[in-house]
């Protein structure tokens, strides 16, 4: 029998001194086991998505500088060049190198697209609080509104926002902004009305705290992670919208540079057998898009503890 049980002390329940404590071991999972590769998964599509969009990024503004890119300036004696050691990604149907137009465009649609998913993710982030936080007969009417806008194609919207003031930059943001919102704000209503039920909110509200205290020292602290990641998500989309919109005519002046742009000067050119002034901006599109959707993923799983236990990272 051991000294606890003679002296009447009840046997210690805790773990043996060997043993690592259970958080430790669920906050950091080991190699080779499932969850252990997993992991490693996570953070290698963080690191090749960090890595590829910091590329892209860096290489969008220094090229075009270390280039001397003219936005206005055309060649009509190097028209449809294909890719050569003079010109790595050919020349476009005026003559302009398309490694220096590719690479601006991509700047430019990347600054476009972080404008619309900032601006959206704010709406959409005061509009959801507000909604929640609320209740009752606001919380409906808010929602309705949501749903209205919800009820209109994105796309058609922001045709029509962009048409009646075209060639305006502000206008194309305020195209994708305005009708991006509306998903955050479901989001983040939902976020609220589930901190409402736990005890520490009703402990504030039982101390006196005002609906503005809560909101402010508790619940907006729980929210902007997820407001967080709603603009990484938004971002990738908001590159596709302004691209499409830029594609049909309707997005950004002819003369300035973005991807959609590119793409749409490229269509007939394609048909004549100049497939490099399309095939160089859409991978660097695409490569765009996964990078910041690999970042997205690892947040995701990060931000989420009840889904990184189902993926069991």
């Amino acid at each position: 029998m051991s000294a606890d049980v003679e002296l009447g002390r009840p046997r210690s329940a805790g773990p043996p001194e060997h043993a690592e404590p259970r958080w430790r071991s669920a906050a950091r999972p080991r190699a080779g086991t499932p969850r252990g590769r997993a992991a490693g998964r996570a953070r290698a599509r963080l690191v090749a998505g960090a890595g590829l969009l910091v590329l892209l990024a860096v290489a969008s503004v220094l090229v075009p500088w270390l280039g001397g890119l003219d936005q206005r300036l055309v060649d009509y004696t190097a028209v449809r060049l294909p890719p050569s050691p003079a010109h790595p990604f050919g020349t476009d149907a005026q003559g302009r190198d398309l490694l220096l137009r590719s690479f601006a465009g991509l700047q430019v649609s990347l600054l476009v697209a972080a404008a619309c998913a900032v601006v959206s993710t704010v709406l959409g982030a005061l509009f959801g609080a507000a909604s929640g936080v609320l209740g009752g007969w606001p919380d409906r009417l808010l929602m309705r509104v949501v749903d209205t806008v919800n009820a209109v194609p994105h796309l058609l919207l922001g045709i029509v926002i962009v048409a009646l003031y075209r060639g305006s930059v502000l206008a194309v943001i305020a195209s994708i902004a305005l009708t991006h919102w509306t998903s955050v704000a479901r989001i983040v209503r939902s976020e609220v009305l589930s901190l409402r039920e736990r005890p520490f909110i009703d402990a504030a509200i039982s101390g006196g705290a005002s609906r503005g205290r809560v909101l402010r020292r508790h619940l907006l602290p729980a929210i902007v992670p997820q407001a967080a990641l709603s603009t990484v998500l938004l971002l990738p989309h908001a590159v596709w919208h302004e691209t499409a919109l830029s594609f049909l005519g309707l997005g950004l002046p002819p003369h300035l540079a973005s991807i959609g742009n590119i793409l749409g000067e490229g269509r007939a050119a394609v048909l004549l057998g100049s497939w490099w002034i399309v095939t160089f901006p859409a991978v660097l599109l695409v490569a765009s898009a996964l990078a910041v959707a690999g970042i997205a993923a690892w947040w995701r799983d990060r931000a989420l503890p009840r889904r990184r236990s189902e993926l069991g990272l």
